[in-house]
Order: structure tokens, then C-alpha cells, then sequence
């Protein structure tokens, strides 16, 4: 069972799986632009040009996740992503059941709890 224990393995993959699977998020603004978005911030008060940024959290951070480089800042970028993405898009479903019995919140949650564990198991360099 020892050859079962590893650590580092699981580290890269739980980071590979979280890369990836946000790329097709990040992808869909590549594809279908983030329009949608400034007019949301907009109505915040927020600067609309505030919604190219959802650009490092979903395609920036997992590229760098994807290369192993500057893992804890892109672990950090997806964090902050996820906090803003519920702040802006989901608040009223904090508190909510989907249809299938799930959280409504639950793929946020992975998303960023996910990057929290890369990040405090990313290798530290040097």
C-alpha cells in the first residue's frame, strides 16, 4: 500500500484536472467574448473594462497551472476569480439546492477550493 502514498502525484494531478477543466470555462470567453460581462460590472458601478479579467483567472492561471510555473499566484488568480465570480453572478444562490440536489454553488466551490489546496501543496522553489 505504500506505493499508493503519493503525495506529489496527487499534487499535480488534482492541479492538471483543475487546469483543464477551467480552461473550457476560459475558452467560452475566448469564443464567445466577455460583453455580456462589462454590462454586468456596469450596473455595479464597477468599470466595465474590469471584465477582461475574468481572461487571467480562466485561461492565464490555468495555462501557468498547466506549466507548473508561478503555481501559487495562478492558484491565487483562480481564487480571487471564483470570490468575484459569486459576488457578481451567483450571491442569490448561496443558500440553494439545484434540481439535481446538489449545491448551486457546487462547481464554484471546487473550483476554489481546489486552487487552495494547490496552492498550499504547491512545491516551493528553491
Amino acid at each position: 500500500m505504500n506505493a499508493l502514498y503519493q503525495p506529489r502525484l496527487g499534487a499535480i494531478i488534482l492541479r492538471t484536472v483543475l487546469a483543464v477543466l477551467l480552461l473550457f470555462h476560459g475558452w467560452a470567453k475566448i469564443s464567445g467574448g466577455v460583453g455580456w460581462l462589462v454590462g454586468v460590472l456596469e450596473k455595479t458601478g464597477m468599470p466595465g473594462f474590469f471584465a477582461y479579467a475574468v481572461y487571467l483567472g480562466e485561461v492565464l492561471a490555468p495555462l501557468l497551472l498547466l506549466a507548473g510555473i508561478f503555481v501559487v499566484p495562478a492558484a491565487l488568480l483562480v481564487m480571487i476569480n471564483m470570490v468575484v465570480a459569486v459576488v457578481l453572478m451567483h450571491q442569490s444562490q448561496i443558500l440553494t439546492i439545484n434540481n439535481s440536489g446538489g449545491w448551486s454553488l457546487e462547481l464554484q466551490a471546487f473550483y476554489f477550493f481546489t486552487a487552495l489546496v494547490v496552492l498550499l501543496t504547491a512545491k516551493p522553489r528553491g
